[in-house]
């Protein structure tokens, strides 16, 4: 006879929660943090419930963040004390070298700054209270929800939008006036340029 087994939820206290990237997008932290502020009261237990956060555990216990790092830093901001986790990949017995190695080839890890540098793991902030503004980020987020792109599995496919985005708008465009560098957004990934980006949704090329 087969014995089924219920899933174990973990929770973990939010603070404790180690990034593995360096920045997010504070817009899009703002969006998540409003959502939450509509749902807390009456539906905040089961959401959290749906939303676990996948984490590896890594050298001395810890619980690093791969995915979802917005929704954790919105929740951490609202005040939660801790979150479901579900555990990928236990790499607790790794030396920190070896550790960020297999992070890395794992694509595990995203160590680039919000210029669009790479950058040592030491960099990673300690905690989520840390993470950096990354606007290009933000905009990427945006225009995916405006059609620019579609969602794809591709890791970090949101920041290889952000850095394409980067390298053709401004920065004070970004930050001074949003909605102008959507409209421009749009148009770029409209654009053959953009045809290399995981989601690219543009024109069919002519038969």
């Amino acid at each position: 006879m087969t014995t089924v087994r219920e899933p174990v939820l973990s929770t973990v206290p939010i603070a404790e929660l180690c990034p593995t990237q360096i920045t997010v997008g504070m817009r899009e932290v703002l969006i998540k943090r409003k959502r939450w502020r509509e749902i807390a009261t009456k539906q905040g237990r089961q959401f959290l419930g749906r939303h676990m956060i996948p984490v590896i555990v890594g050298p001395k216990g810890r619980h690093y963040v791969v995915d979802h790092h917005h929704l954790a830093r919105a929740l951490h901001d609202e005040g939660v004390k801790s979150v479901a986790v579900t555990v990928m990949a236990n790499l607790g017995k790794l030396d920190r070298d070896a550790f960020w190695t297999v992070m890395d080839n794992r694509n595990w890890m995203h160590p680039f700054d919000a210029r669009g540098r790479r950058c040592h793991y030491r960099d990673i902030p300690k905690s989520l209270a840390d993470l950096v503004d990354d606007p290009f980020r933000s905009l990427a987020g945006e225009l995916r929800r405006a059609g620019g792109f579609a969602k794809d599995t591709t890791p970090f496919s949101e920041f290889l939008w952000a850095d394409f985005l980067r390298r053709c708008l401004k920065r004070k465009t970004v930050e001074r006036d949003f909605d102008r560098a959507i409209v421009k957004a749009l148009q770029l990934a409209k654009s053959t340029d953009a045809a290399y980006l995981p989601g690219w949704c543009g024109p069919a090329p002519e038969e």
